[in-house]
């Protein structure tokens, strides 16, 4: 009995050790994601060995087989850090007796395990599995003990084969112990049948990994069930793109390129999978195209949900506008102008608006005016924005409590769910989004479900910035639709047109050629030229490390931000990333080089996706703190926290010295440097170079050639998104 459970044992590679032994006890496991620490009587060890690893089940008595490495931890020391664990059941009398005493099976505790090796002996577990009547001939075990024994050890035994059913294709033991959560004893059937099956059910799995998955199940590249699964990575691939659907003949050419297959076969899993509801086919503006299922809802949710906000009365009695306009310009020391007096008007009577419009045209005075009238009749008031940066500036230029979207529906860590809904709405009168161009559709759906239906919804944002990174065009689509009330602010203000970098803006955004001359040293505003990519580096390395520090008084790694129109290419951030990290942090120590990047102390870096357990979230920027290679781990602060990686964690984080622009949407800092080349000729778009400009706050510098700005200018068409929800919203 026992190790016919042991697959092949994990292999010894180089930089992985292989560790065998005895598990004498489970100081921790939790059930949630498997995580235990144990400590282990291995072979070859004189004391007991600390292991740290997951695993579905572990109990004190089991035989374990770990790959893995040593990594000495600051506060608990020497420890063997398992990338795979394997357990089988015990097979020596000892290992049974602790197993059985460990708790693992209910009604038997430590008298108990006793009782059963005195009476069976090793053979044990024989007994438990072919003749189980005979455990009644224990003193004290009944029916009832005995039927617990006998189902709690086939429960460990499916537990077990699943973990080494996944393990010998190569899936690691945290996500072997996400798929037994998610399927339990069906685990290894629903793999066999249909690996793809993971992809569309377990966070962190792709289509990537449950193609290899299926490769090593020997399931063909042309099986139906590969293509049909890869209809879905098709459309989820357009959602990278911000697509909520694709017209269906780019549906059949993308996926035709991504699975490799014929296109006749594509149309067959095509309609196979219309027909089950997985893909749903409806028009927009006339062209027929193919949404997945979970997006379309998301789309006509939305516009069912503000359809209900919008309608009834506001949630607070009327308001004499003249007298509150009055009473809050004299609070607030400052007149409003017409076009403000008026979005202030239109806000006390509609419960559902709209105010859009680039810097410096009054949009936070306005939103500062609203809030401060409805406060004084005590209306219950919620802000939110996407990101924690855009939460916080909010916060500070309304002077109330803001938080980030996710927070304020209680996102659960584990499985990204929110726990605000339909059935526990949040608590207010009114809400207010701000930074609304990066809502993406599905959060904008999370939303809308969470608002009360006599709540009041206040929308803000800049409608000619980048769209959401994510699925959909929510708030051009608002606007758009012709069906919510929209304030659309278009006068920049006296204080705000001593600015260029903002009249810079305006004109970009008009789709005018801004003054590229020599600008007034004092100026906000400057254009460096260089047509050459090697030149532009050059010039972009000595502003940022010489120039802007001696000028400005910034410093170079915190209030300097390079924003590119795209990641690649010799001007893209990527190679930036690494001629700024050597040029201003380069002689930094220690150093740890994973996931192709380089990580050492000083280091400013960025987080690339929404790390709930962590609170980290896409797009935050943190600077390293310290580097631990013995422990394993990076400590990096964020906003005055810190957070800590273990070196297998940090594909989550690249280095920030340069990020794209489509990146720091939500953000501000205090300089900005963008290069603009005609060798990022695919990316040059107007809103593309709008939204890195509007950026900066004190300093924007543009380094390149003027022909590439010229390009970026008229560029206006952006891609086409393909999306439902102004069609929900009008019609």
């Amino acid at each position: 009995m026992g190790n016919h459970f042991i697959a092949t044992a994990p292999a010894q590679t180089p930089d992985r050790e292989v560790l065998a032994g005895l598990v004498e006890r489970v100081t921790f496991h939790n059930v949630e994601n498997g995580f235990c620490v144990l400590r282990v009587k291995a072979r070859g060890h004189r004391d007991l060995v600390t292991v740290i690893g997951h695993a579905a089940t572990i109990s004190a008595g089991e035989w374990l087989t770990a790959s893995g490495e040593w990594v000495n931890d600051r506060v608990h020391g020497q420890q063997f850090r398992a990338r795979f664990l394997r357990t089988s059941a015990p097979t020596t009398a000892e290992g049974i007796e602790r197993y059985l005493a460990s708790g693992m099976i209910r009604g038997i505790g430590p008298v108990y395990a006793k009782k059963l090796i005195r009476a069976f002996g090793e053979t044990v577990f024989d007994v438990i599995e072919a003749k189980p009547e005979r455990l009644r001939e224990v003193p004290g075990i009944g029916a009832v003990r005995a039927g617990r024994i006998v189902n709690a050890w086939a429960e460990q035994k499916v537990v077990r084969e699943i973990m080494v059913f996944l393990h010998s294709h190569g899936v690691s033991t945290a996500r072997a112990v996400r798929i037994f959560k998610t399927y339990g004893a069906d685990a290894v059937q629903v793999m066999s049948e249909n690996p793809y099956r993971l992809a569309r059910d377990i966070r962190g799995i792709g289509f990537r990994t449950a193609d290899a998955i299926a490769e090593k199940l020997g399931i063909a590249r042309d099986a139906m069930i590969r293509v049909r699964a890869g209809i879905g990575h098709a459309l989820a691939t357009a959602m990278d793109d911000g697509h909520c659907g694709l017209p269906a003949g780019e549906l059949v050419s993308l996926a035709e390129t991504l699975l490799e297959v014929p296109a006749p076969l594509i149309g067959t899993a095509l309609d196979l999978e219309l027909a089950e509801g997985t893909v749903i086919a409806d028009q927009v503006a006339g062209t027929d195209c193919v949404f997945l299922a979970g997006l379309y809802r998301a789309e006509q949710g939305i516009a069912e949900r503000l359809r209900i906000v919008a309608s009834g009365a506001t949630p607070w009695p009327s308001i004499d506008a003249d007298k509150a306009i009055g009473w809050v310009e004299s609070h607030l020391g400052m007149n409003l102008a017409t076009s403000q007096s008026e979005a202030v008007r239109l806000a006390l009577t509609a419960k559902l608006l709209v105010i859009t419009g680039g810097p410096g045209v009054g949009k936070t005075t306005i939103v500062r005016a609203i809030l401060r009238i409805l406060a004084a009749k005590s209306v219950r008031i919620l802000l939110a924005a996407p990101t924690g940066r855009a939460a916080k500036r909010l916060a500070e230029t309304t002077g109330g409590e803001a938080k980030t979207i996710h927070r304020l529906l209680e996102v659960d860590p584990a499985s990204g769910s929110f726990r605000r809904g339909v059935d526990h709405p949040l608590e207010c009168d009114l809400l207010v989004i701000d930074e609304t161009s990066m809502v993406d559709v599905p959060l904008m759906h999370a939303l809308t479900r969470a608002i009360p239906d006599e709540a009041a919804l206040l929308v803000v944002g800049d409608v000619d910035q980048l769209p959401s990174v994510g699925p959909g065009q929510v708030l051009a689509d608002l606007i758009g639709s012709g069906a919510v009330p929209v304030v659309r602010l278009t006068e920049i203000f006296r204080q705000a047109s001593a600015s260029r970098i903002i009249t810079v803006a305006h004109s970009v955004n008009r789709g005018e050629i801004p003054d590229l001359g020599r600008a007034d040293p004092e100026s906000d505003f400057h254009f460096v030229a260089a047509d050459e990519p090697e030149t532009a580096v050059e010039r972009i390395v000595e502003l940022v490390k010489t120039r802007i520090p001696h000028r400005f008084g910034l410093d170079p790694i915190r209030d300097i931000q390079v924003l590119c129109p795209m990641a690649r290419g010799g001007v893209g951030a990527r190679s930036l990333n690494i001629t700024l990290q050597a040029a201003l942090n380069g002689a930094a120590e220690p150093r740890v080089e994973r996931f192709g990047w380089t990580y050492a102390p000083g280091d400013k870096v960025m987080q690339i996706e929404n790390d709930y357990d962590r609170e980290v979230y896409n797009g935050d920027i943190g600077f390293i703190a310290r580097v631990d290679a013995e422990a394993g781990e990076v400590g990096v602060g964020f906003d005055g926290r810190e957070v800590v990686y273990g070196l297998g964690e940090l594909d989550g984080l690249v280095p920030a010295y340069a990020a794209t622009i489509h990146k720091s949407q939500g953000s501000e800092y205090p300089a900005v440097v963008i290069p603009v080349l005609t060798q990022h000729y695919v990316m040059l778009q107007r809103n593309l170079l709008y939204t890195g400009i509007t950026r900066g706050r004190r300093l924007v510098v543009l380094v390149g050639s003027r022909r590439a700005v010229a390009i970026a200018v008229r560029n206006v068409s952006g891609r086409r998104r393909w999306s439902k929800l102004r069609e929900w919203l009008s019609g």
